[in-house]
């Protein structure tokens, strides 16, 4: 096993040498743990840090915090025996040294002190597992019972005891192992892959919110495809995720196949990735498709089709949401628009492009524009080359005539200026069927350049189409 000196580098913060002199005056010994310590080895920022002590946690909490200043807030959970306070722009957490035990039933564990030893057992993988010490004789010394430096140096995600065990005990680990291995291009080494397999469906008793906080780490990686990947392969992504796995399949008739589903999303996740590091981007990105499977149609003469997939799946946006705990806010309809309108400048590149077509489509993507073009350019996944540069071509005359005529109109934030008040007003009318019609109408005969946004253009319009309906007016331009 290699000997690490981490003396200088932790010489540099001074939460180190403060956590040192406060474990000193307690007469306890102390550690950093975790992340910390694995990020540290592989020169990756971090501002979270971990200590453990052989004490109580909640002492050496209060002691520091006294060293740095008195009148410092310090967050107390005394039923966990542990403690945090932020320091510059550090997350500081402390803890006693314990060791756990689990139920079948619960992920919760019974806990009870224990020595550093037994605190690193419970540890979920070997690259976790590892101190730094900040006691007088060695400080600066790593404690790496299990080879975590080796496995990072072997880039593996490893369990320091048995894994079935490890993921019996806590499930979510499992989440975990794949959005490590995600994060950091790691493998999960075999014995650890194939527990994943067999304890599955434990993820069940798992709390649908920290299964999504993990999912959306793996999504927010590099190269998120990885992580799901991992997650069809063991099993896990069923469980969790079934929708996403009924794209998976090619079906053929008449020797005409279409795509996989699953693979091309996972594709067009890895292409907007590398442009975007919005998490509801990438939302967009996995669920752009995700009503393909509803709406596939086989057709002698033109083959496979999936008409209507988009409306379909923006109507679905939200009861996955619900169901994966993720916000019923902006974010979510942000997600369902993007996913609504993702096929449209795509039509536009292929038939050529009017001023009323893309007119349309500024109104309703609004503020999502720039992020539906992303989500529209990483879609484009073709193995022909040719046909990938023909699309990004037409592209980019969409993109230039979006910014001419966005310059130009302003239509991001479009309303027309007659309202369903006003037209109600003008016909003494109660809200109706109706007046939806007349109001429609009027956005229409704008977007389509018939008449300007204007009340006098609007009311003329609006007139000649409320007498053809049999409306009488009951107010004129001028009382409007």
């Amino acid at each position: 096993m290699k000997k690490y000196n981490f003396k200088e580098n932790i010489s540099h913060n001074p939460i180190f040498s403060l956590v040192a002199h406060a474990s000193k005056n307690l007469g306890i010994d102390s550690y950093v743990v975790g992340g910390f310590v694995r990020d540290l080895i592989l020169e990756r920022p971090n501002k979270d840090i971990d200590f453990v002590c052989i004490g109580s946690g909640i002492d050496l909490a209060k002691t520091t915090a006294a060293l740095i200043n008195e009148d410092l807030h310090v967050n107390y959970f005394k039923n966990f025996g542990t403690a945090q306070f932020n320091f510059g722009e550090y997350d500081i957490e402390f803890v006693g040294a314990r060791k756990e035990s689990y139920r079948s039933d619960s992920r919760k564990p019974l806990v009870e002190d224990g020595s550093l030893a037994e605190d690193q057992h419970r540890r979920d993988f070997t690259i976790n597992a590892m101190g730094i010490s900040l006691n007088p004789d060695n400080f600066g010394e790593l404690v790496d019972p299990f080879d975590g430096v080796g496995d990072i140096e072997r880039k593996i995600i490893k369990t320091p005891l048995n894994p079935e065990s490890t993921f019996s005990d806590d499930p979510l680990r499992m989440m975990r192992a794949i959005r490590f291995a995600s994060q950091l291009g790691f493998d999960i080494e075999t014995e650890t892959f194939l527990a994943i397999k067999a304890m599955a469906s434990r993820i069940e008793i798992i709390s649908q919110e920290r299964i999504t906080d993990e999912l959306n780490k793996i999504i927010l990686s590099k190269t998120p495809s990885y992580g799901f990947k991992l997650l069809q392969q063991t099993g896990l992504l069923t469980l969790i995720f079934p929708e996403l796995v009924n794209l998976m399949g090619v079906e053929t008739m008449d020797g005409k196949g279409h795509k996989d589903n699953f693979y091309h999303t996972l594709q067009v996740l890895d292409n907007l990735s590398t442009k975007s590091d919005d998490l509801w981007n990438r939302w967009a990105a996995i669920l752009h498709d995700i009503a393909k499977p509803a709406t596939k149609k086989y057709h002698p003469k033109n083959g496979w089709s999936f008409h209507g997939h988009e409306e379909l799946g923006a109507r679905w946006v939200k009861g996955i949401f619900r169901k994966m705990k993720l916000p019923l806010d902006e974010k979510m309809r942000k997600v369902a628009n993007l996913v609504r309108l993702h096929l449209r400048p795509i039509a536009l590149a292929k038939e050529g492009i009017t001023d009323s077509a893309v007119r349309r489509l500024l109104v309703e993507a609004g503020e999502d524009i720039e992020n539906l073009m992303l989500l529209c350019r990483a879609d484009i996944t073709s193995k022909d080359q040719t046909r990938v540069k023909k699309y990004l071509k037409n592209f980019d005359k969409v993109e230039e005539l979006l910014i001419e005529i966005e310059e130009k109109d302003k239509l991001r934030s479009f309303q027309p200026v007659m309202t369903g008040e006003i037209i109600m007003s003008i016909f003494g009318l109660q809200p109706s069927k109706e007046v939806g019609i007349l109001k429609n109408d009027i956005r229409e005969a704008i977007l389509d350049c018939k008449i300007e946004n204007t009340l006098e253009a609007s009311y003329s319009h609006l007139i000649e189409l409320g007498t053809k309906l049999g409306f009488v007016p009951l107010k004129k331009l001028e009382e409007i």
